[in-house]
């Protein structure tokens, strides 16, 4: 199986820039979409229907705002649409589909421009880790892939000292990640294959940051641990440029 996620900063956009033709090539049996910024009724379902993919989305009430989706070969069993929790589903943040033999999550983490949206997107996480929590006791084979607008180390964004305060490397963040990672028994299945630093998913479109690699490793595809044994593969596929970030893929036998 090959898995994808991809933050594409609007999906209508990454269309004009031949998101569909890329997929087509890069052939994904799952790709996991954040910040769709559309409504359903927005979204070419038709197109990539034509390409193979069922796709499900959950779309933000506030138009051209957040939105998670699923595109699979595969008909899922169930797809669940948000987590539950009214304020984080209003804002199209988590999206589920259940196969055969493990499940799927797509996850948008709240960005935080000011105060306010950092304790939002501390709360977030919080509720994110007890929502996961408790599906790990009925899904073992788990896969949780999406934007978290956290990078986890040092290692995994370009400037770590002088950007120390800054949200999305603040030190409650990447202690949650820890946390995240330890209490819902994941593995970041990328650092499982791949040590160097360097590797990044995210660059500011200001400062020709992405030509000079100054980046931040934001999307990320977690695993659950009995899953260990059966990912083969995990790679940043940074040469897709439909968007400020690019995708990564998990390779895995189920």
């Amino acid at each position: 199986m090959r898995l994808i996620t991809y933050n594409v900063n609007g999906i209508r956009a990454a269309f004009t820039k031949d998101f569909l033709g890329w997929l087509k090539t890069a052939d994904p049996d799952i790709v996991c979409i954040q910040e769709s910024k559309a409504g359903n009724d927005q979204i070419d379902i038709e197109s990539l229907e034509k390409i193979g993919y069922k796709s499900f989305w959950h779309s933000a009430q506030k138009k051209g705002y957040s939105g998670v989706g699923i595109a699979s070969k595969t008909q899922p069993k169930h797809v669940e649409y948000g987590c539950g929790i009214e304020s984080y589903d209003n804002e199209g943040r988590v999206i589920r589909a259940d196969f055969e033999d493990f499940s799927v999550i797509s996850v948008y983490v709240p960005s935080a421009s000011n105060i306010e949206r950092l304790e939002f997107k501390m709360q977030f996480c919080h509720d994110f880790l007890a929502y996961i929590k408790e599906l790990r006791k009925t899904i073992p084979n788990l896969i949780i892939s999406g934007d978290f607008n956290i990078c986890h180390h040092a290692i995994d964004i370009h400037n770590p000292v002088g950007l120390k305060n800054t949200s999305g490397f603040l030190p409650m963040e990447r202690e949650w990640m820890t946390d995240f990672i330890n209490e819902c028994e994941l593995i970041d299945s990328f650092r499982q294959f791949n040590s160097e630093p360097d590797n990044y998913t995210w660059w500011s479109y200001r400062q020709n940051a992405r030509a000079n690699n100054k980046g931040w490793r934001l999307d990320y595809n977690f695993a659950s641990y009995p899953m260990k044994d059966k990912l083969t593969r995990a790679v940043i596929l940074k040469e897709a440029v439909h968007s400020d970030h690019c995708p990564a893929l998990l390779e895995f036998n189920i």
